[in-house]
């Protein structure tokens, strides 16, 4: 039988009313998140979130004031979106991969009042990674302090544009920037996702994508507003995620390209296949095999190829009928977001011609936190013709619209490394490399991977004694989080220049694929 569609209501509401709508709805016995030692109800989440925000109100008095968090997946990265949102306050997820270094960076750059973080994470940090008033606090004693703490006043009555989270995303250059997201852009989010989903109360999300990132976030708000139950799974093994689908009858999976080719590869029983109604990928593109693969694997799966990006959520779907006919498309725009196309002379792009993508909507974010320069690179006047008008995001990726209107993306303009869904900063990894005093120069580059999508690569030029050059490798597991080592570091005598006298990263490139090719 096919779902009635979640109702398209394009007006928002403060975030913290996403645990209102199950309870309003007579939904509030059913659960809601699935935790490894207990299971809340809709009834219990709403009441865990307002007791979580009383405290953080408690805790941390000043409205707007940013709280981060450092925690694997569980109650506390679950609640905090909407208990900070609930308590006046702006969440901070940081990706629980990150290490030292980049969890300090972010800490400083949005200036924490308080920090909630496992105690191995928290013990990692030096004396000064935390800013000045910062307070640290381990997860489980906030989650005890929350149970004795009074129930909040409510729901908030915030004003939906007001600034509810922060999340950071690596650039090309330079270091990871905050992304600001205003109640409305999370709440139309999880409206349109749910809308277009098909989403319905009885639906089982398991999250498997980090929830410091929108694509794995929406899995929350999204399965939520709709009135489903969440299951949270940081896993070690792609069979881990087929396990779980078993278990707890899960209809939702959403994932990213290098992810769905290990999934792939596994035997699926039919307990852990069957429940599956949908699947959703972003974070990358699916090649026709792979679109091929899972859909034979799961045949009465709905596929959702989709495209986003942080400062706008999400821009396109492609429904599931069209997917086998355009396997490779990005789609069209999702409700609440206009999609435009446009050329280098600034007008609308033919059919089939090459433009950048622009989107335009409630759903682009408010900019980079404390950072105009980059924010009025990214973040400008809408086209003229734009429906919507307003700012709108300039995402620097080329695309073409065909005669249907579906959207095919061409490539990006800037160097981004984009490896197993995780956007990769060349910059960062340079800088690591450099301060090591191993090197002088250093060039990080993504390398197409069939697995990864991109494999890191890192050329440099520096010390000549082979003991010396063993100790580069160590350093960097020491400094980057995981998927930021380089598969490969290729040292050279010296590096191509290109006319400008700067290094010529497109030779490289060139040099190291070919020689992978080979």
């Amino acid at each position: 039988m096919t779902p009635t569609p979640i109702p398209l209501d394009p007006v928002p509401r403060p975030l913290d009313h996403l645990v209102e709508l199950a309870h309003n709805g007579g939904h509030g016995n059913a659960r809601a998140l699935v935790l490894r030692s207990e299971t809340l109800t809709h009834e219990q989440l709403r009441e865990r979130v307002d007791r979580l925000a009383g405290w953080l109100k408690r805790e941390v008095p000043l409205s707007g004031a940013r709280v981060a968090t450092w925690a694997a997946k569980g109650e506390l990265t679950c609640l905090m979106p909407l208990a900070a949102a609930r308590a006046g306050l702006v969440h901070v997820p940081i990706n629980p991969l990150l290490k030292r270094a980049q969890a300090a960076h972010i800490l400083a750059d949005c200036g924490a009042s308080m920090l909630i973080g496992t105690k191995a994470r928290l013990a990692s940090l030096e004396t000064d990674d935390l800013p000045g008033g910062c307070r640290a606090l381990e997860e489980n004693e906030a989650l005890v302090a929350a149970t004795q703490a009074s129930l909040a006043s409510g729901p908030s009555q915030a004003d939906t544009g007001e600034l509810t989270a922060i999340l950071y995303t690596s650039g090309s250059t330079g270091r990871p920037k905050g992304v600001m997201l205003s109640h409305a852009n999370l709440w139309l989010g999880a409206v349109s996702v749910a809308h277009y989903l098909e989403m319905a109360p009885d639906d089982v999300t398991l999250a498997v994508l980090p929830l410091s990132f929108d694509y794995g976030q929406n899995q929350l708000l999204s399965t939520w507003y709709a009135g489903g139950a969440v299951v949270p799974l940081d896993f070690l093994f792609p069979r881990d995620v087929s396990k779980a689908c078993a278990a707890h009858g899960v209809t939702t999976l959403a994932a990213v390209p290098p992810l769905w080719v290990q999934l792939t590869e596994l035997d699926w029983v039919a307990e852990a296949s069957a429940p599956l109604r949908r699947l959703t990928n972003s974070g990358g593109a699916l090649t026709t095999e792979l679109v091929k693969d899972l859909t034979t694997i799961f045949p009465q799966a709905d596929l959702y190829p989709m495209y986003g990006l942080t400062e706008a959520f999400r821009s396109t779907y492609l429904n599931p009928d069209l997917v086998e006919k355009h396997p490779t498309s990005m789609g069209k725009a999702i409700p609440f977001a206009e999609i435009l196309v446009i050329d280098d002379e600034g007008n609308p792009a033919s059919a089939n011609e090459e433009g950048e993508l622009v989107h335009c909507g409630p759903l682009v974010a408010q900019g980079y936190w404390k950072d105009p320069e980059r924010t009025a690179i990214r973040f400008k006047p809408a086209p003229d013709h734009s429906a919507y008008g307003g700012t709108a995001v300039w995402s620097g990726d080329r695309v073409r619209r065909d005669e249907n209107g579906l959207l095919h993306f061409v490539g990006r303009r800037d160097a981004m490394i984009k490896s197993a869904g995780n956007r990769i900063s060349p910059q960062e990894i340079e800088e690591a490399a450099i301060a090591t005093d191993l090197v002088s120069e250093a060039v990080a580059l993504g390398v197409p991977d069939d697995r990864l999508g991109h494999a890191v690569h890192l050329v440099v030029r520096g010390v000549s004694d082979p003991a010396e050059r063993a100790n580069l490798a160590k350093s960097l597991k020491r400094e980057l989080p995981n998927f930021m080592q380089p598969q490969a570091i290729h040292w050279r005598d010296s590096m191509p220049l290109n006319p400008n006298g700067k290094i010529d990263r497109t030779a490289l490139l060139r040099e190291i694929s070919e020689g992978e090719a080979a």
